[in-house]
């Protein structure tokens, strides 16, 4: 069983999820392009972003909210461990707020450059700030030339919150939480995606979110690309191509050829949706290379019951009923089947050969009425000789690892440690020892 603190959490959460799920069953929103990607009453007060290595951060893990999309609700939350100090860790004495453009503080030979130059060039370095205070402080951390040596090509997480595609967000306290944990232990950017939710867009909207999440790391790093060898060829002085439109951590420390898509609950079949598409579209996310993904407690269904969704279906969390009316509320009502490819991974039709999957980690707990679901989607991935262990925790419930990070139970703090020595198998430079 699990601890009291624990029962009683998932008490309150399945009242509070029921009558929100209740609410918007008995009458939903109209449908939007634009759509929700959070909803304020569902959790904690969000974190702020705080995109400084300072006092105010003191794991080391400095985060940025970015919208990609101007024409839809899609955010991102960026999380980047310090680069500057091995392993991610925090200087002793952390260094003075950086200019906000991405150059020094101009010498003999820059001082004669026209205003007009140094205007244009900052307001480039740094997305979303005005060119009226081009030559004000930003307390934010930007790469610098300088520190040019020193910069470490970081892997990439995508990672994909739960919420029964209908709550959660990429920056409520608890996913903040979990995603600065694995940024810290995979020493690895984490891109957490806020994608569209039900029933304001329903599918395929937030696994479209998640597909146009891998496409623009890709753009940011041909971007970069670009902008780097017209530098090179013309000048360091040079007006680089697209820079208004460059993430200046991405282009600086991100290594998109590593990067693992991690997924948790629906966010999991999300997350096995991307590394589907990311199959099919091959050279065509050069040179984002999806080399493993994660799945944790996965929000599969299906039509056939299995025995655990028979013995645990009032379970802990999210039980059968609670889950059948989420996904009521995501899928179309003209598509509705627990068959849908969204629901059921090994649905017939559900796109490439499962021998090109990417390596699969998959998380499953004890006391999760979907584990079994979980549990064979794996075992045929290794009947095609993908890496494919599972691990599952004992006296442990659905989104135990990322819920309960805020009561940081034994569990939840050791399944993010699990993780990072599997994951490091694939994104590590000089590979890992260390497996299942």
């Amino acid at each position: 069983m699990p601890p009291v603190a624990v029962q009683l959490h998932s008490l309150l959460f399945k009242l509070l999820l029921r009558r929100r799920l209740s609410s918007l069953a008995a009458s939903p929103p109209a449908p939007t392009s634009f759509g929700v990607s959070s909803r304020p009453a569902d959790h904690r007060a969000s974190p702020p972003s705080n995109p400084s290595f300072s006092a105010a951060s003191p794991d080391g893990v400095a985060t940025k909210d970015i919208h990609p999309d101007p024409l839809s609700s899609l955010h991102i939350r960026l999380f980047l461990p310090n680069p500057a100090a091995a392993g991610g860790t925090v200087p002793p004495h952390p260094p003075p707020p950086l200019r906000r453009n991405s150059f020094p503080a101009p010498d003999a030979a820059t001082a004669a450059a026209p205003v007009h130059e140094l205007s244009r060039r900052a307001s480039a370095s740094f997305h979303g700030v005005s060119t009226a205070r081009a030559h004000a402080h930003y307390g934010g951390y930007l790469p610098t030339p300088a520190a040019r040596p020193a910069r470490r090509r970081l892997p990439v997480i995508v990672q994909f919150h739960g919420g029964a595609f209908v709550t959660g967000a990429a920056d409520s306290a608890a996913n903040d939480a979990f995603c600065r944990r694995v940024a810290r232990l995979c020493d690895a950017i984490v891109v957490a995606v806020g994608y569209r939710l039900a029933p304001e867009s329903r599918y395929p909207a937030a696994f479209e979110d998640g597909v146009a999440v891998l496409r623009w790391i890709a753009k940011q790093a041909n971007l970069a690309a670009c902008g780097r060898s017209r530098t090179t060829a013309k000048g360091a002085g040079a007006d680089t191509f697209g820079a208004a439109m460059v993430e200046p951590w991405l282009a600086a420390h991100a290594d998109p050829s590593r990067c693992v898509l991690l997924g948790v609950s629906c966010g999991a079949n999300i997350a096995d949706y991307v590394a589907r598409k990311a199959v099919e579209f091959g050279k065509l996310l050069d040179p984002v290379r999806v080399v493993a993904q994660v799945l944790m407690y996965p929000f599969f269904m299906g039509n056939a019951p299995t025995q655990s969704e028979l013995k645990l279906a009032n379970s802990y969390f999210y039980d059968k009923s609670m889950s059948l009316l989420a996904w009521k509320l995501f899928l179309p009502e003209n598509e509705f089947s627990l068959d849908h490819p969204a629901a059921n991974p090994l649905a017939p039709g559900r796109g490439p050969p499962l021998k090109l999957m990417p390596p699969t980690l998959t998380v499953v707990a004890e006391l999760d009425w979907m584990k079994d679901r979980a549990i064979a989607y794996s075992e045929e991935l290794r009947k095609v000789n993908v890496d494919a262990p599972v691990l599952e925790y004992k006296d442990a419930v659905h989104e135990f690892a990322t819920l309960e990070v805020m009561l940081k139970t034994p569990q939840a703090q050791a399944c993010a440690e699990d993780i990072a020595i599997w994951v490091k198998k694939y994104i590590s430079l000089r590979g890992h020892e260390l497996s299942y």
